[in-house]
């Protein structure tokens, strides 16, 4: 076990805050390219999984059975900022199942989005269910309910079926038997199984890379999925993310996905590796620039302009009148 990489926080001359990160590179053929800490140990891969958590939407034939188009494909993989564009999406979508918002079963938020939070403010509008950040994947999780007619009613414990249908969905992908494994519950209420990182990393490679290793019917689920979040990426994320930002300069090369606590994941599938990162003090903002860092290491960036790369490298700190003050950067010991 190598040393965890760190990235830290200047702030003018001085190196004021590190953020310890661990690393998996692995290929999709399963061989470890690279590591850096403990990438054994298990850690809730939090929303960063939703590509893979997300595939039976199209694998069911739900997506096609039920006219979904390629941008909800994204927003099933999403953790938006509940933007207009969001939430009119998903208000749109439930219907079309015969449901409404009350069926989603993860709790209302306030937007993410600043402009948008301020705009319900204005409005003396409450937070809704639909502007949950996950509320995408929750739509797309009822319509693999309803074309499998499985219950609506609790698809979100684990022991619903369509759970049960997801954590096989895991195994497959992570070469991994979830069982004895710690688990809990996410954010939105769904359940999280940890997993060690190496298996995360294999998993979102074999996910950007499936040819060769699964039947043809799941490679074409994985493609379709991966071509909707790259040609979305405001769906999977929104104004001003990390996530968008780096979809867009990758210019098809990579597919990556936040989670929360310092989680990312992602594909490079022309190298067909994948990558997973934990940040241990769960920070997203060295969880940004240590996947800016290996997204560039591996090739991702290729096509990009210097600075458009250098800006998700080292993003620019600045205080409330403006001033740039320092930067977030990876560490010598990268």
């Amino acid at each position: 076990m190598t040393a965890p990489l760190e990235v830290e926080i200047v702030r003018g001359d001085a190196v004021e805050s590190r953020h310890r990160v661990a690393v998996a590179v692995v290929a999709a053929d399963g061989a470890l390219v690279r590591a850096h800490g403990d990438v054994a140990a298990p850690v809730f891969p939090r929303s960063a999984i939703k590509p893979i958590q997300s595939l039976g939407l199209v694998e069911t034939g739900a997506a096609d059975a039920f006219a979904v188009p390629e941008p909800r494909l994204a927003l099933a993989a999403a953790s938006h900022g509940g933007e207009p564009m969001h939430v009119s999406a998903v208000l749109d979508w439930l219907p079309k199942l015969g449901l409404d918002e009350g069926a989603l079963a993860c709790g209302p938020h306030m937007p993410t989005h600043a402009p948008s939070a301020e705009a319900l403010i204005r409005a003396s509008a409450p937070a809704t269910r639909a502007h949950n950040n996950c509320s995408g994947k929750h739509s797309g999780m009822l319509t693999v309910c309803r074309h499998l007619d499985l219950p609506v009613a609790g698809y979100e414990r684990p022991d619903h079926p369509l759970q049960k249908r997801i954590e096989g969905v895991y195994e497959d992908f992570l070469s991994i038997k979830m069982a004895g494994l710690p688990r809990g519950i996410d954010g939105c209420s769904l359940p999280q199984i940890a997993v060690p990182l190496d298996r995360m990393a294999l998993g979102i490679a074999r996910f950007g890379a499936p040819d060769g290793v699964f039947d043809a019917t799941r490679a074409a689920a994985c493609k379709r999925m991966a071509a909707a979040i790259v040609a979305h990426p405001y769906m999977l994320a929104g104004t001003g993310r990390f996530c968008t930002r780096a979809l867009i300069a990758a210019r098809g090369h990579a597919v990556l996905k936040t989670g929360a606590e310092g989680v990312y994941l992602a594909a490079v599938p022309g190298r067909k590796i994948g990558i997973a990162l934990k940040v241990a003090d769960g920070a997203g903002r060295a969880a940004e620039v240590a996947m800016a860092k290996l997204l560039d290491d591996y090739g991702a960036f290729a096509d990009t302009p210097r600075a458009e790369v250098e800006a998700l490298l080292k993003p620019e700190l600045r205080n409330y009148a403006g001033l740039r003050v320092g930067e977030i950067r990876p560490a010598p010991n990268w």
